[in-house]
């Protein structure tokens, strides 16, 4: 292998209020190393590494790249409205009657990211 993805990178206006939020999102932590008003935060979890840089520029445009999450230790749904109450906002409902789809949300800067089914309840609607 010649190189692996080491974090993922996000632009942003407030690196540690971005970071606080997935660091929350993804049963994470942000870096012992960052506070409030630094110009980087780094979160670590299970789930990605991922790496928030303050920007002059805001967000003006749809994400050409998003997260797409999986809950592990609930629904879909439970996991949709943790993260609502957490801040992020809902974008585009694509749930269907039969159970499958996901829910397309914005985080505290409006990137957007999707919440996918779990693997429990894919399996569940697995012919």
């Amino acid at each position: 292998m010649t190189s692996l993805v080491r974090h993922v990178t996000f632009d942003c206006t407030d690196a540690y209020a971005l970071a606080a939020f997935w660091a929350a999102a993804l049963d994470g932590k942000v870096s012992d190393e960052d506070f409030p008003g630094d110009p980087e935060a780094l979160v670590t979890s299970e789930a990605a590494t991922l790496l928030f840089v303050a920007v002059p520029d805001t967000k003006s445009v749809k994400n050409r790249v998003h997260l797409d999450l999986q809950p592990q230790d609930r629904t879909r749904d439970e996991e949709v409205d943790r993260l609502l109450t957490l801040g992020a906002t809902l974008v585009g409902d694509h749930r269907l009657p039969d159970g499958r789809g996901w829910v397309t949300l914005a985080d505290v800067e409006g990137n957007e990211f999707c919440v996918e089914r779990s693997a429990g309840e894919r399996a569940a609607t697995t012919p």
